[in-house]
């Protein structure tokens, strides 16, 4: 019977300990400069969601410069936070699980940092001429089309990095975080680049117009932020907490019900509009089995955490990573009542839905990436956050401000439906309704916003690597000596 020594397993630990740190020095400076860019356009974003959420309250607020109006400053924020804030902390993300889990070390760098400056260029020129009244006032796809291109060429250099990563890979188990990153690098070029041939360069006419851009607006938020996000999670969760995911079929079963239900999703946000009966129904049907997905997902993430949530007092990225898993499962669930046409009439055209997208894309999305950069970091740094006093301000500001957040746009959105049916109620009665729990809002984003502030702090003094070096990572707290060490994890 064959036996592994002692020796032979300290050895093996040493082996895989140097590969980790090889691994982790290649994807240093395009991890570092995707992180970087994300975090700056996430204190742009955040500046223009302030100004788009005050113009609510009070329309006359810097009404005198043309490149400041609403029109302007609520589009040059969504874009800001989709693609210079979201899309660059996914990227980074997906960039460092990726070599993790193909157990190499980097390949093409310079490839990556092509593509990081390119959609950096993109993003700039994007939102100056979204400020100088050169937009193409379609959701999502506000960007003029010199800018829209270069983020194509942008991640067309990304995804062409991904799949060879993926075919250079070591032999061996092809993790679930694998499928999900690659078929979200492989998933986002065919979404942009369909959606603006169809809108913005060979423009086609009419009603299916509003499809083509619904069609994208959901799907980039479930095809391409989504799996980032749930490849984060399914690697985190069992890494901090040294024990291995629940279930691998329940993960595969996740991914193709995922893969099968969502792309058809989208049009239930044109129930009543001048389309095809067969389309809206199609796409309610679609919404409401992505029940499937979000369950079994939930029950993945919960069987792997359960008996170990004590994790959650000392560990800065369990915490994180469990607050956006719990609000996927959530904001899916309430995106799915939302295709039901008996509340989809409600909430409709109001706040209601404002709140949802922040619920998905914040709440669960955003919490999940600020996990992510929390534990890879100081990996591809080689120093530890220097503040666990900022780590936890940082939570406790964006997690109660985005609940507050979704709390009042929710209640306030169903208000302001309910006025909107009944006939004996004005418009205008309609808005002063809504109006105080917008004032709410807006107290909500100034939380967000010092969050952020903080978060970029505490984020520039680890790049400079202020203070001491640590011999462990930082955490919250002290934690169960028999925990494997967090700094350590495979």
């Amino acid at each position: 019977m064959n036996s592994t020594t002692p020796l032979e397993k300290t050895s093996a630990a040493d082996h895989d300990r140097r590969m980790r740190a090889a691994i982790d020095a290649s994807t240093r400076l395009p991890v570092i400069l995707f992180y970087s860019s994300a975090i700056f356009w996430l204190l742009v974003g955040t500046v223009f969601a302030l100004l788009a959420s005050f113009k609510m309250n009070e329309p006359a607020f810097l009404d005198r410069w043309a490149w400041l109006t609403f029109g302007r400053v609520r589009p040059a924020h969504l874009n800001a936070v989709a693609y210079g804030w979201a899309s660059p902390a996914a990227i980074g993300t997906g960039i460092w699980l990726m070599a993790r889990l193909c157990r190499t070390p980097l390949r093409h760098v310079k490839l990556l940092i092509s593509g990081a400056v390119f959609w950096n260029i993109g993003v700039t020129l994007g939102i100056l001429a979204i400020l100088a009244g050169d937009s193409r006032s379609i959701e999502w796809l506000e960007f003029p089309n010199y800018a829209s291109a270069l983020l194509f060429v942008s991640y067309g250099l990304l995804s062409v990095w991904a799949v060879i990563m993926f075919r250079f890979r070591q032999p061996g188990h092809v993790y679930v975080s694998q499928w999900y990153i690659l078929a979200a690098f492989l998933w986002f070029p065919w979404l942009y680049s369909t959606s603006n041939l169809l809108l913005n360069f060979e423009q086609i006419q009419g009603g299916a117009q509003g499809a083509v851009n619904w069609w994208f607006g959901h799907n980039v938020l479930g095809l391409w932020f989504t799996p980032i996000g749930l490849a984060t999670i399914y690697y985190l969760i069992p890494k901090v907490l040294g024990r291995p995911i629940h279930s691998y079929y329940l993960s595969i079963l996740g991914f193709w019900t995922l893969a099968l239900f969502y792309s058809w999703n989208g049009m239930h946000h044109l129930i009543g509009g001048p389309f095809p009966a067969w389309m809206i129904s199609a796409s309610i049907v679609a919404s409401v089995m992505m029940i499937v997905p979000v369950l079994t997902t939930a029950i993945n993430f919960h069987m792997t955490t359960v008996c170990n949530f004590g994790a959650l007092k000392w560990s800065p990225t369990l915490r994180f990573t469990v607050f956006g898993a719990m609000c996927y499962t959530l904001a899916s669930v309430q995106g799915s009542s939302m295709a039901i046409p008996s509340l989809n009439v409600i909430t409709h055209f109001t706040h209601y839905t404002i709140g949802h997208s922040h619920l998905g894309m914040y709440a669960f999305f955003t919490m999940v990436m600020y996990g992510a950069i929390y534990y890879i970091m100081p990996r591809v740094v080689g120093w530890e956050w220097p503040s666990a006093r900022l780590i936890r301000w940082h939570f406790w500001l964006v997690g109660v401000g985005i609940a507050l957040m979704i709390a009042v746009l929710s209640i306030g959105g169903v208000l302001q439906g309910l006025a909107l049916l009944d006939p004996n109620v004005t418009f205008m009665k309609s808005l002063e309704i809504a109006r105080p729990w917008l004032w709410m809002r807006s107290g909500s984003g100034i939380l967000l916003t010092v969050g952020h502030v903080v978060f970029a702090v505490n984020f520039t003094l680890l790049l400079l690597k202020f203070g001491k070096r640590r011999s462990g990572p930082t955490l919250f707290g002290s934690r169960p000596a028999e925990t494997e060490s967090e700094m350590h994890a495979v």
